[in-house]
């Protein structure tokens, strides 16, 4: 640890540094363009995709205030898999004429994880901002917050095998969560 500046030198090469970078910038990337096919390639079989509600304790300012018994979603790959099936039906009315999103990836933190003979983990931190408008609004919608990831690399391929998403918001700013953060 670097005493004068509180945070934990990186144990990661640069190699990885910019393999799992750049994971994070194709994801974001394939979600952007709506590529969610390719996007699914990306997910380990066994993730667990998952956001908590954040909640206000007033007058506490060191608690993370996350409610980790109250969850927006939680989702494996299969009930992803289903989420974007549902995405090509007419039940999905939120998403006719394709709303423009973007997302923003910054403060990449990158920690060694469990290692065993057949794979290398890593734990990834993230600061996320997600921006999407629809149809002709002047206005748009946005999310941000911190993801706390897990990813594998496994016979030299990169997959999600956990993400945590903390968002800062204790309200929602968007219509729906027809979105993947």
């Amino acid at each position: 640890m670097r005493p004068e500046i509180g945070i934990e030198e990186s144990q990661v090469s640069i190699g990885v540094q910019m393999e799992i970078t750049n994971f994070l910038y194709r994801e974001a990337y394939l979600l952007d363009h709506r590529k969610y096919q390719d996007w699914l390639d990306l997910l380990g079989d066994d993730l667990v995709y998952q956001m908590p509600a954040r909640i206000t304790n007033e007058g506490r300012h060191d608690t993370p205030n996350i409610d980790h018994d109250s969850r927006y979603f939680e989702d494996t790959k299969q009930s992803l898999v289903t989420r974007i099936k549902r995405l090509d039906t007419s039940s999905a009315w939120a998403e006719f004429s394709g709303p423009r999103q973007r997302h923003f990836i910054t403060n990449i933190l990158i920690e060694p994880g469990t290692k065993t003979e057949n794979y290398q983990e890593f734990h990834v931190k993230s600061n996320f901002l997600f921006k999407r408008n629809r149809g002709s609004y002047r206005t748009s919608e946005e999310l941000f917050g911190e993801r706390e990831d897990i990813l594998r690399k496994h016979n030299g391929e990169w997959k999600l095998v956990s993400r945590l998403i903390l968002l800062d918001q204790t309200v929602l700013g968007s219509m729906n969560l027809s979105m993947f953060l």
